[in-house]
């Protein structure tokens, strides 16, 4: 498992509304741009980072992360697992808060060169899916108080 206890709550609840997803594009067919919705739903400010730079869900695009003119919570990485150690450095460069690698993006590595950087981590999970997790345990928790 790639996160503490509690780090994934605490990404999602605490640490910030604005995350930026690199290599999220405008193809609707592609995994960052459900995943994109889903933590619109939840109320996140969805940055889209990509070397085109186009928008995304009416959000200017960026081709890098030190492009964004303004700061960035939690930095989403769908990127090959070779090139997200780079995204992660980057993160650091930039004062985000967390990292969150997607399902499938590994970097053992990079987990901790950013964890020792004092940024919180999560690796080969998704967003999408712990955030639904997350509202049934709370929906089943305060059913049973």
């Amino acid at each position: 498992m790639y996160a503490e206890p509690g780090i994934i709550r605490k990404i999602i609840e605490e640490t910030g509304d604005t995350w930026a997803l690199v290599g999220l594009s405008s193809n609707r067919q592609r995994a960052a741009y459900g995943v994109a919705e889903v933590l619109r739903r939840h109320g996140k400010r969805v940055v889209p980072v990509h070397p085109k730079a186009e928008p995304v869900h009416s959000e200017p695009g960026y081709a890098r992360l030190a492009d964004i003119p303004f700061p960035v919570d939690v930095v989403d990485v769908f990127v090959n697992s070779s090139l997200a150690g780079a995204v992660a450095d980057e993160a650091v460069a930039i004062g985000a808060r967390a990292v969150w690698f997607q399902l499938g993006v590994v970097d053992e590595a990079a987990y901790e060169r950013t964890r020792a950087a004092g940024l919180d981590m999560v690796m080969d999970r998704c967003p999408a899916i712990e955030l639904n997790s997350l509202r049934l345990r709370d929906e089943r928790g305060a059913r049973l108080s």
